[in-house]
């Protein structure tokens, strides 16, 4: 209590923090990139890498995912504008939102359903490349759609992929690694649905369920996993193939971006939304967009009040050595892919330099937001995907940048997951927003 009490003196948001206020933070480490660079663990030429190993894999996924067929086996979301919702979110505010926001669609990625579908899967088939490369049954020169054959199969089911999850993770990992052959297991914290359980058990993953969180769930994972030298395990508080998986999201979007004709530069700066649990899939995403926009992109993490994790420990510089609950939070939310009490170190020390800053939502905004969004676009989102939403009124009142810079911005707003919950699901949701709306 007494290290709490001087951390408050020293830090006065965290008293915002444990009221559950929405409250943003401004990053006062962030640099200049050039003056970073050359300190970061990773470089352009591993997510490059990253990019190639999925070029190789995309004949396999269109094989065993025929959904992918249309995009050659890549799997990527579309990048649309949103006019009505930002109509929408200027009225409830009043105020005007300067620039477009547009929304990053990850939450309609084939086969998982959500932004855990890139770090996910690639690291999953990567392990699955070393493996078959490591008996003699694969070459880079190879077409990768052999391994639908059973004989690769029979292969796979001699090894275990193990992963902690409050949810997207564990349907990505699980999906894939069962297509592959695979024995898998999920373990998963009290906040997953239970609909992501029944997935992946009809699947043929074992599900592991616990009554505590997802740190629990990650510890009891790694347990598995170093018991037996089979199985490897994706972790994801501090995992460079998770995270370089993510990474690869910022090449195609600058293509996409081209595509609509949308200049990146300092007068017409780039701000990115992305909804935040431990860390893995925003910091990669983050990592990769400041790699190839540099100073021109603005990266915010977006956390549930309940559950602040990256903020708190990148804010206090502790990363993964302070928790949620120290200060006595309850890691209690709506959004159960940012249901984390304790953040990624690994993440938190990448992005000290890197991450313009990050902020909290309420639950009950996520429900009035996701309602919004379905009324407004048609597009549909489970609630912790709607988290970003609110970047565009936050910079806004921050006065982060001038207020001529913003009038050219582009605003993307990450949405993260939806696709795949279960219609009864979703309109729950949907009847929540609308009753706190009335």
């Amino acid at each position: 209590m007494e290290n709490i009490a001087k951390l408050k003196e020293e830090f006065p948001l965290i008293e915002r923090l444990i009221e559950k206020e929405e409250v943003c933070w401004l990053n006062p480490k962030l640099e200049k990139f050039q003056a970073t660079v050359n300190d970061l663990p990773l470089r352009a030429s591993h997510i490059e890498d990253a990019e190639k190993r999925l070029q190789r894999f995309a004949s396999y996924i269109k094989t065993v995912f025929p959904e992918t067929k249309e995009a050659g086996g890549i799997i990527e979301s579309a990048l649309v504008p949103i006019p009505e919702m930002q109509a929408s979110l200027e009225e409830q505010d009043g105020e005007k939102i300067s620039g477009k926001i547009w929304l990053k669609c990850d939450s309609h990625l084939p086969i998982s359903g959500s932004i855990k579908a890139r770090g996910g899967i690639y690291e999953v088939l990567k392990h699955a490349e070393q493996l078959a490369m490591s008996h003699g049954m694969l070459t880079e020169r190879d077409d990768y759609a052999v391994m639908a054959n059973e004989n690769f199969r029979d292969f796979f089911s001699n090894y275990k992929i193990a992963v902690g999850s409050t949810g997207n993770l564990g349907l990505s990992i699980g999906i894939m690694s069962a297509q592959l052959g695979f024995k898998v297991s999920v373990h998963m914290s009290a906040d997953a649905k239970q609909w992501k359980k029944d997935l992946l058990t009809n699947k043929g993953v074992a599900v592991i369920e616990y009554t505590d969180d997802y740190s629990k769930a990650v510890e009891e994972g790694r347990k598995e996993a170093a018991a037996d030298p089979s199985c490897h395990f994706v972790d994801d508080e501090n995992s460079q193939d998770l995270f370089l998986g993510y990474a690869v999201a910022a090449s195609r979007l600058q293509k996409q971006l081209k595509k609509e004709g949308i200049v990146v530069d300092e007068q017409h700066p780039l701000f990115v939304y992305l909804p935040c649990g431990v860390g893995g899939a925003p910091g990669g995403v983050a990592f990769g967009l400041k790699l190839m926009f540099k100073d021109n992109v603005h990266c915010f993490f977006a956390e549930p009040t309940p559950a602040p994790c990256m903020l708190l420990g990148m804010m206090t510089g502790l990363h993964e050595n302070i928790a949620v609950g120290d200060i006595g939070l309850d890691n209690v939310t709506v959004a159960d892919g940012l249901a984390v009490g304790r953040p990624s170190g690994f993440v938190g020390k990448v992005m000290e330099s890197l991450l313009s800053g990050a902020y909290t939502v309420e639950d009950d905004r996520l429900f009035k937001m996701l309602t919004d969004l379905a009324d407004k676009e048609d597009i549909y989102l489970e609630p912790s995907a709607l988290a970003g939403m609110i970047g565009p009124h936050f910079i806004a009142k921050s006065n982060y940048l001038q207020s001529s810079q913003l009038e050219h911005a582009t605003h993307i707003v990450w949405a993260t997951g939806g696709s795949m919950v279960p219609q009864s699901e979703m309109e729950s949701y949907y009847l929540k927003g609308t009753l706190l709306k009335a």
